[in-house]
């Protein structure tokens, strides 16, 4: 049977090559929440463990355990394949719902087949706990702000080229974040999820670096920004990408200008209260007539209003603007590099 590891263990392994984790409970387990980047083996299908289970309740665990080698038996050559070709020479964690009898009965034979096995004590449902519960690590964040249109998500792209550690909020939710957030996007994770990918993000525990985020809304999309990391979001120090309107309206409209049109009009509908009836009428004809820089000239008035708003609830004195006119991406992260460093 595998050895177990802790969460401690398992925080170590981040960064490293070394070790693959395999996620034993049913697929509808697993797409609810998972620990991230771990693989998907279940050892019964949703139904499966249905019965299982309710045999375990109903009748007796000798009777579950039976129909549960039933269901297993003919699955175990694959699994023992499937272990091979993933783990590759590589150590292997495995995890169940609590570390109990699924994850122990996987260790076994993928240990008896000879690889390298461990178990995580406590299983996903530790995890979890951990997740919800642990303190914020001390982590030093810079948020990256800008009015719509400033390119932040490109920007943070050419900070992470440079080597800087990024912490992409909209990435991880599949989503950008405004009533147009969707379009060009998966679908997005749940909000297990994607707790889940923000506490193990590797940024997360490098507290002796400093970590970009961009500067956002607590909700992203239907996803919300866990609070203690909100917060901290809220009262760090945040640089402002100062770009001129019409720069932004140009980028704004090489981003969208091949969307599907009735999904622009779509956004457009949700922002009625905010628009206003005369400026939702107005971006919606502009829409009609193709003219995708003067619906975006149109909703930006809305966008900037708001963003300005969020703003002046920021201290002042930790709020620095940085005017980027027509720098290209990557003189715009070394910029912000060198302010970062120097403070000028």
């Amino acid at each position: 049977m595998g050895r177990t590891l802790s969460l401690g263990d398992l925080i170590s392994h981040l960064s490293g090559r070394d070790m693959i984790w395999i996620d034993v409970r049913s697929p509808g387990e697993y797409a609810q929440g998972h620990i991230p980047g771990a693989f998907s083996m279940p050892l019964f299908s949703d139904e499966e463990r249905k019965e299982v289970g309710t045999l375990y309740k109903q009748e007796s665990p000798q009777k579950a355990l039976l129909q549960g080698l039933d269901y297993v038996g003919p699955k175990m050559s694959g699994f023992v394949t499937q272990a091979l070709e993933w783990a590759a020479g590589r150590k292997i964690l495995l995890y169940c719902w609590r570390g109990g009898m699924r994850s122990q009965s996987m260790a076994w034979l993928l240990t008896t087949a000879g690889l390298d096995v461990f178990t995580f004590s406590g299983g996903y449902k530790a995890f979890r706990r951990e997740v919800l519960d642990r303190p914020l690590p001390p982590i030093r964040l810079l948020i990256l702000g800008g009015f719509t249109g400033s390119k932040k998500s490109k920007i943070l792209k050419s900070l992470q080229a440079a080597g800087e550690e990024v912490i992409d909020l909209e990435g991880m939710a599949c989503h950008k974040g405004s009533a147009f957030g969707s379009i060009g996007e998966k679908p997005q994770p749940t909000q297990e999820q994607f707790e889940n990918e923000l506490f193990l993000h590797p940024g997360m525990w490098k507290i002796s670096n400093r970590v970009w985020v961009e500067d956002e809304s607590k909700a992203i999309g239907r996803l919300r920004i866990p609070h203690p990391f909100f917060e901290q979001m809220r009262t760090s120090d945040l640089i402002f990408l100062k770009s001129d309107r019409q720069s932004r309206i140009d980028y704004i409209a090489s981003e969208y200008g091949r969307a599907d049109l009735d999904l622009l009009k779509d956004s457009i509908l949700k922002l009625k209260k905010r628009l206003g009836g005369l400026r939702m009428k107005l971006a919606l004809e502009a829409l009609d007539e193709q003219d995708i820089k003067k619906a975006a000239s149109i909703i930006l008035d809305y966008y900037d209003q708001s963003y300005a708003f969020g703003l002046s609830q920021r201290a002042a004195e930790r709020v620095v603007e940085l005017e980027t006119g027509k720098m290209p991406d990557e003189d715009v992260a070394t910029a912000l590099i060198r302010l970062a460093d120097t403070g000028k």
